[in-house]
C-alpha cells in the first residue's frame, strides 16, 4: 500500500473541508501516525475504537492501525446511545480515538467509566494526545517496528444498519481490503481513468470505505464532505470535476426533485452509484432522463459491500427494476427455505459467496453460524434471477407480510414500486401491521408531491391494477417525509411504531 502511494507521488489523494493531501503526504502521514501510536504505547495487534465524521485523518488513522496489524472498530455516530455505550466493550478495543469538535461528551463519559481506555483525539483541545497534528511526532520515513514485529492481519468491525433489530458488529478480515485492491486493479486494466469520488457517507460505514479504497488504490482523489448541503454538493461536482459519487435512494429522490438540479453542471459525472436500499424503476428512469446513462444502482450490505451492480443502463425498461448482476468474483444463488437452489425466475433467499464477504458477526458465533453456511452468506433478502442473470429484489425475509385468508406471502418492494408509478408519489414505504382479521395487513406510508390531491383510494387502485387486491394497502398514511436509519435506509421499524402509536391515540 505504501509503495503504491509512493508511485502516485504528488497527485492529489484526499480533499476534505480543511485541506488537500497529496499521495506523497498521505504516505508520510500514515507512517507518522503509526509511529505516534507506537510512541504512546500502542503495539502491533492493537484494536482501536474510532468515533469521527469525515476528516481526512480517519483514513490516515485506519491505514496506520492496519500497518500495526491492528483492528479498527468504527463507532457509528448516529447509533442509539445505549449501543454506543456498549460498542467499545463488545469490540474489545485497546484505545479510543474521537473527533474533538463533535464527540467530546461521549469521550468524557467513557473517561469516567469504571475501566477507562487510553484516549486520543483528532482536532486538539480534547482528552488525550492529539493524533490530528498537535501531539504527533515529527515526520518520519522509517517505522520504529519491523514487519517481523507484526504477527496479526488488518481487521475492521462495522455496525450494520440495524433495520431488523439491535445493530451487529460485522467483522471483516484482510481479504476485504485485498479484494478492494483487486477491484482497483481490474478498474485500471479496463482502461479507466483515475476517479474523483465525492463521499457524503461517513467513513465509519463500509459503503464509504469500499469506494474510498478503490479510489485511492487507483490513484484517484477522494473528496470527503461532512453532512449534506445540496448547493455545496453540486458546487463541488462542478468545481472539482467529480466523476463518481454514491447516493442512498432516499437522498437521491430529494436531489432529483430539487430545483438546483435544473441548473447544475453535472457534465463531469461518469458514475452516480445508487446504493443502500431499493430505488423505484420509475424514479430511476426519470433520473436517467435528467442525468443521462451515468446511473449505476448497486446492491450490497455491511456483510458484503458489493453484491451486484449495473455495468451499463439496460435497454429493456423492465430490467430497471433489478439491481444488476453479480460484481467482481462474487457468486450468487437463489435458494428455498431448505437451502436448495431454485430454478431461474423462482423466488427465494439470496445467497452469495466471494472475497468481499464478512468473516462473521463479532462475538456472536450462533448468529454467524446461522448466516454463514458452508462458505455462503445468507443475505436475508428475497429475490429472483431472470434468464440474463439480473437480480430482482422483492423484500427482506423477516419483513414478509403474511396476509389474507390463506396467510399469503406479500412483499413490500413490488407494492412500493407500484405506488411510485403514480406521478404524484415522491416516495413510498410499505410495512406489515397487526390485523384482527388477517393477522397482518399491508400499510403504506406515502410522500405526495407538493399540491397533490391524490387519495388513498387512488393509490389502492394503482396497486390493484398492477398487482391484485391482496397486495393493495389496507391503509395509507400521507407523510411529509419517510424516517431514515443511520445508514440512510427507510426506517420501517419507526414506521411500524408510528402506526401503533397512532392507533393507540385514536382508541
Amino acid at each position: 500500500m505504501l509503495d503504491l502511494f509512493a508511485r502516485y507521488g504528488e497527485a492529489e489523494a484526499i480533499v476534505d473541508e480543511r485541506r488537500r493531501i497529496s499521495y506523497t503526504d498521505l504516505r508520510a502521514e500514515i507512517l507518522t501516525m503509526a509511529a505516534t501510536l507506537h510512541h504512546h504505547g500502542m503495539r502491533p495487534g492493537l484494536a482501536v475504537g474510532i468515533l469521527a465524521g469525515n476528516p481526512a485523518e480517519t483514513i490516515v488513522l485506519q491505514f496506520a492501525v492496519h500497518l500495526l496489524g491492528g483492528r479498527t472498530a468504527w463507532v457509528a455516530p448516529n447509533a442509539p446511545a445505549t449501543f454506543r455505550d456498549q460498542f467499545l466493550t463488545i469490540a474489545r478495543v485497546d484505545a479510543f480515538v474521537y473527533e474533538t469538535n463533535a464527540y467530546v461528551d461521549f469521550a468524557l463519559d467513557m473517561a469516567r467509566s469504571a475501566a477507562p481506555l487510553p484516549v486520543f483525539c483528532l482536532g486538539g483541545g480534547g482528552l488525550g494526545p492529539d493524533l490530528g497534528a498537535g501531539d504527533r511526532i515529527d515526520r518520519i520515513e522509517d517505522l520504529p517496528f519491523t514487519a517481523a514485529d507484526v504477527a496479526t492481519e488488518p481487521e475492521a468491525l462495522f455496525q450494520t444498519g440495524g433495520t431488523t433489530g439491535q445493530p451487529k458488529l460485522v467483522h471483516h478480515r484482510q481479504r476485504f481490503f485485498v479484494t478492494a485492491l483487486r477491484f482497483a486493479e481490474q478498474y485500471l486494466e479496463a482502461g479507466e481513468h483515475p476517479m474523483k469520488h465525492l463521499a457524503m457517507s461517513g467513513y465509519w460505514h463500509v459503503s464509504a470505505q469500499m469506494p474510498g479504497h478503490m479510489c485511492l488504490f487507483t490513484g484517484g482523489s477522494f473528496h470527503m464532505q461532512d453532512g449534506f448541503d445540496i448547493a455545496v454538493f453540486f458546487d463541488t461536482i462542478a468545481a472539482e470535476r467529480i466523476t463518481d459519487t454514491l447516493i442512498p435512494p432516499p437522498l437521491f429522490g430529494y436531489i432529483l426533485d430539487h430545483q438546483v438540479l435544473e441548473k447544475a453542471d453535472c457534465s463531469s459525472l461518469l458514475r452516480v452509484n445508487i446504493g443502500g436500499s431499493s430505488i423505484a424503476p420509475t424514479r430511476l428512469a426519470q433520473a436517467i432522463r435528467r442525468l443521462g446513462p451515468v446511473l449505476r444502482p448497486a446492491y450490497g450490505m455491511s456483510e458484503a459491500p458489493i453484491i451486484t451492480a449495473y455495468q451499463n443502463i439496460p435497454d429493456d425498461p423492465a430490467v430497471l427494476a433489478s439491481v444488476g448482476q453479480p460484481y467482481g468474483d462474487l457468486s450468487l444463488e437463489i435458494r428455498d427455505p431448505d437451502g436448495a437452489p431454485v430454478p431461474t425466475g423462482g423466488t427465494g433467499e439470496v445467497w452469495v459467496t466471494g472475497g468481499v464477504m464478512m468473516d462473521g458477526y463479532w462475538g456472536q458465533p450462533e448468529l454467524t453460524a446461522e448466516t454463514l453456511v458452508d462458505g455462503w452468506l445468507r443475505t436475508g433478502d428475497v429475490g429472483y434471477l431472470d434468464q440474463h442473470g439480473n437480480l430482482f429484489l422483492v423484500d427482506r425475509v423477516k419483513d414478509m407480510i403474511l396476509t389474507g385468508w390463506g396467510s399469503s406471502n406479500v412483499f413490500a418492494r413490488p407494492i412500493e414500486d407500484a405506488l411510485a408509478t403514480h406521478p404524484d408519489v415522491r416516495a413510498a414505504a410499505v410495512v406489515g401491521v397487526p390485523s384482527d382479521r388477517y393477522g397482518e395487513a399491508v400499510h403504506a406510508f406515502v410522500v405526495r408531491a407538493p399540491g397533490s390531491t391524490v387519495t388513498a383510494d387512488d393509490l389502492r387502485a394503482v396497486v390493484v391494477d398492477r398487482l391484485n387486491e391482496l397486495w393493495s394497502p389496507a391503509g395509507v398514511d400521507f407523510v411529509d417525509a419517510l424516517p431514515l436509519t443511520g445508514a440512510s435506509k427507510v426506517d420501517k421499524k419507526a414506521l411500524r411504531e408510528r402506526y401503533v402509536a397512532d392507533l393507540a391515540a385514536a382508541s
